[in-house]
């Protein structure tokens, strides 16, 4: 039981990083979380999604992105594609997605926490995850 468990972890998405954000009205860096940098109107391919058990996708549908916290202009969408999930080993792509993060209308150079929520529709329920990543924005 506890094999399964660990293998539909593993299989949720990229290693999970920080969950907490400062309480703080200045953002700080948050150490072991994957930084990005964009400038106005560029888009930037984040990383593969997907929910594997035994190298087998145990998705519905493409998983869906939320924005919980981020500046204004930047938006997050799961482009539909069949991907290969390395780290579970398997040799076949299966069914996922791409995480696209953009940046539009930006006016003013800045830092800030963005933190994404990956909804995973699976035949046993919907599953969450959520993803804190370090955003530069340049105009």
């Amino acid at each position: 039981m506890r094999k399964a468990f660990a293998g539909l972890v593993l299989g949720s998405c990229f290693a999970l990083v920080s969950v907490g954000t400062p309480a703080m009205a200045q953002m700080r860096t948050i150490i072991g979380s994957q930084s990005l940098a964009l400038k106005n109107g560029e888009s930037v391919e984040v990383g593969e999604v997907y929910y594997v058990q035994n190298c087998k996708s145990m998705l519905k549908s493409t998983p869906e992105v939320e924005i919980l916290e981020g500046p204004p202009g930047v938006a997050a969408t799961i482009k539909e594609a069949m991907v290969l999930p390395r780290a579970q080993k398997c040799g076949n792509k299966v069914a996922g997605g791409l995480l696209v993060v953009s940046a539009k209308d930006i006016e003013d150079s800045s830092y800030s926490n963005l933190t994404l929520r990956i909804v995973y529709k699976t035949r046993e329920g919907e599953r969450k995850f959520s993803h804190v990543f370090n955003l530069s924005l340049l105009p």
